[in-house]
């Protein structure tokens, strides 16, 4: 095998390993709604989560896979140098995984893959690389990193805000309801879990698969950016095998650490989270489903008690959040200069 072709095999084994580290981390969240309401077990609800993350990209398109795969430009350089770059970049964002999983926290794959990818690019040829989109903005479009940026950043208020709309709504039509109706929203959680992992699909699992088919674009495998149906069914598979294996460290902290769940507070979490995902994904914008998911379960928690919410474990996720992006991106620049050190 030539060195091109060892560094695309690597490349595409730790992009994989990043989708399996995502799976600790953001498919982990669509979980922890389910088992922390007792809508289902944890086995129904990881084959449910599975089924549908598989379903989301093959159905809704690769609109955030080509956002993913278009923020970085390295075009211009050899195509082994390009491949190292983008491996390192990768590997990086899965070393902040497991860091952080470590720590149990739910923190952002996205702004990990982000953050390490910019560091990795930025190191090894300068910022001048990096897609900023800046341009692009000041005529009114959004694209590159500062498409990226504002869709994690709007993301969490509109989780939170739509959290708490959605709440106050249900309980003002549930208001009169016997309490046998907690059963009926067991049921209901079947339908919008569902459709939460569907739209995280669509979202979240696309990321790997950009950074695969940008791989095969600079080795020169593919003649354009087209996400071939081989690494979609693979990126999803790595990510849901993830979420079996390792993200029961974060359902706990989710579903038991930042409010208490019944089954009205799990349907209105997926409810939201759902929508703010999907609505993403149809815009092309990728965000992080663990913002979506806690910060809806905290406006469904502060609409109804927000004294009984447990802000403190809210701020330490916001931290983990805050330091993503920097500890991401320089993991990122870390394995770059060693990687460059070491090969030249």
């Amino acid at each position: 095998m030539t060195t091109l072709a060892i560094l695309l095999v690597a490349g595409i084994a730790v992009v994989l390993a990043f989708d399996f580290t995502n799976g600790f981390n953001d498919a982990a969240n669509m979980v922890a709604t389910l088992v922390a309401s007792r809508a289902m077990t944890p086995l129904q609800a990881v084959i449910l989560v599975g089924l549908f993350t598989f379903a989301g990209p093959i159905v809704a398109g690769t609109a955030v896979a080509d956002t993913i795969g278009g923020f970085v430009d390295l075009g211009g350089l050899p195509r082994s140098l390009g491949v190292l770059v983008v491996v390192c970049g990768v590997l990086g964002a899965v070393v902040w995984n497991v860091i952080i999983w470590w720590w149990a926290m739910p923190s952002s794959s996205t702004h990990a893959l982000v953050g390490s990818l910019v560091g990795a690019v930025w190191v090894s040829t300068g910022a001048g690389a990096v897609n900023w989109g800046m341009d692009a903005l000041a005529h009114g479009q959004m694209m590159g990193v500062t498409k990226v940026l504002l869709s994690l950043l709007l993301s969490p208020p509109a989780g939170f805000l739509i959290g708490w709309l959605v709440h106050r709504l249900m309980r003002f039509l549930l208001r009169a309801a016997h309490p046998s109706v907690n059963r009926r929203l067991r049921q209901g959680q079947w339908l919008t879990a569902a459709a939460l992992a569907f739209s995280h699909g669509a979202n979240d699992a696309q990321k790997g698969m950009g950074i695969i088919t940008l791989l095969l674009l600079l080795a020169g495998v593919l003649p354009a950016f087209r996400v071939p149906v081989w690494v979609i069914a693979l990126s999803a598979s790595c990510m849901t095998l993830g979420t079996v294996l390792g993200g029961w460290r974060i359902v706990r902290t989710v579903g038991f650490g930042i409010y208490k769940l019944r089954p009205i507070h799990g349907l209105d979490a997926q409810m939201t989270s759902s929508a703010v995902v999907f609505g993403a994904s149809l815009f092309g914008g990728p965000v992080s489903t663990t913002h979506v998911v806690n910060s809806s379960i905290m406006g469904i928690g502060a609409s109804e008690h927000v004294r009984q919410v447990h802000w403190l474990k809210a701020r330490e996720i916001v931290l983990t959040w805050v330091i993503t992006l920097p500890g991401a991106a320089l993991a990122g620049a870390s394995v770059c200069w060693l990687a460059l050190t070491v090969t030249h």
